[in-house]
C-alpha cells in the first residue's frame, strides 16, 4: 500500500481501522484500510516516529527531533516534553501508555539524532534511556546507559514493561511493581529490533528492521576508533539493511509464539508492527509503503 512520502515509520490503528503513520518530512497521515483515502492530519515540523493513543483521544507522537508531542482531532500539535535535565531530546523514539495517561518512552541516544542512527549503533556508546512520565509531569528514568533502547510495550496486566535494544539485539522487561527494578533479558532477537507493540491478540509484536549484520557484530567488541572509521566510510561500504521482512511475537512469559519471514518487491526493513482485529500492519523507514497480512493462527490452535 503506497503512501505519498518516504519512511512511514510506525503504524497506529484507529477505531475505524484506518492506519496513522508519520513520514520523513514531518507529516502524519491517516490511511484508509484499503489505501484509497489518505489524509494529512498534521505536520510536526520534525520527524515523527512512534505513535500511541492517549486516554483523552489525542495521539501521542514520539518526534525524534522535538520530543513528546500530542496531536488532537483538529490537527493541533502541542509539545508535552522537549527537554530532559535541560537537554533537548535527540532521539525520542517509541512509547506505550497506561489508562491513567502515564507514558513510558525511550530516548535512544544523547549523541546522535535520527539521521545518524547507524553511527550510534557503530559507536555503541550506550547513551540511551527509558523513562516514565506521569500525568502530573513527574519524569523518572527507569534505565540509563543503554545501547539504543527502542520499542516499548506494556504487559497485559500492565505490571511489566517490555522494551528492545536495537544495538544489543535484546528484548528486556522491567518489573513496574518494584521501584528501581533493573531490566531483565527476556530473549535475544535474531536481528535489529525496532518498534514493538501489544496486539489485540495479547502478544508483544516485534518489528525486526534487518537481520544481524556480520560486520556490525564484528565491530561491536572493537575499539571505538575502529568503529568510527567504519562510520566515515562511503555509504556504499557501510552496513545495510537486508531486504528480508521479519516479524516476531512473544507472550508475556517471553515465549516466542510467531517467527515470520518473507519478501516483497515493494516492502522491506519493517520498523513498526501493529496487530489489530485479525490484521497485522507493518511500516518502514526504508520504503514508501505500508504492508498488511492476516494475523496468523497460534501454533497448536
Amino acid at each position: 500500500m503506497a503512501v505519498p512520502g518516504e519512511g512511514p515509520e510506525d503504524a497506529l490503528i484507529d477505531a475505524e481501522g484506518n492506519v496513522l503513520t508519520g513520514l520523513l518530512d514531518g507529516r502524519i497521515l491517516r490511511v484508509s484500510p484499503d489505501g484509497a483515502t489518505i489524509e494529512v492530519l498534521a505536520d510536526t515540523g520534525g520527524r515523527p516516529l512512534g505513535l500511541e493513543w492517549l486516554p483523552n483521544g489525542k495521539v501521542l507522537v514520539c518526534d525524534a527531533n522535538r520530543g513528546l508531542l500530542t496531536l488532537d482531532q483538529d490537527g493541533r500539535i502541542e509539545t508535552l516534553l522537549a527537554e530532559i535535565d535541560g537537554r533537548p531530546m535527540k532521539f525520542c523514539n517509541n512509547a506505550d501508555v497506561l489508562p491513567d495517561g502515564t507514558i513510558y518512552f525511550t530516548d535512544s541516544s544523547t549523541r546522535f539524532g535520527v539521521d545518524e542512527w547507524m553511527a550510534d549503533l557503530l559507536e555503541h556508546s550506550s547513551t540511551g534511556s527509558l523513562y516514565r512520565l506521569t500525568p502530573d509531569g513527574e519524569l523518572t528514568r527507569l534505565a540509563t546507559d543503554r545501547p539504543f533502547p527502542n520499542g516499548v510495550a506494556l504487559s497485559g496486566d500492565r505490571q511489566t514493561l517490555f522494551f528492545v535494544e536495537t544495538a544489543s539485539y535484546g528484548l528486556f522487561k522491567v518489573d513496574l511493581t518494584t521501584e528501581g527494578a533493573e531490566p531483565e533479558l527476556v530473549a535475544m532477537i535474531p536481528g535489529l529490533p525496532d518498534n514493538i507493540s501489544r496486539g489485540s491478540d495479547g502478544l508483544i509484536w516485534v518489528a525486526i528492521g534487518s537481520p544481524r549484520n556480520a560486520l556490525l557484530d564484528l565491530l561491536l567488541p572493537k575499539q571505538p576508533v575502529l568503529r568510527k572509521v567504519v562510520w566515515a566510510l562511503p555509504d556504499a561500504l557501510k552496513p545495510k539493511a537486508a531486504d528480508i521482512i521479519e516479524i516476531q511475537a512473544y507472550d508475556d512469559d517471553g515465549n516466542l509464539v510467531h517467527d515470520l519471514r518473507g519478501k516483497h518487491p515493494d516492502f522491506r526493513m519493517p520498523t513498526g508492527v501493529r496487530e489489530r482485529d485479525g490484521q497485522v500492519w507493518l511500516s518502514s523507514i526504508g520504503t514508501t509503503h505500508l504492508a498488511t497480512f492476516p494475523t496468523p493462527t497460534r501454533p497448536g490452535q
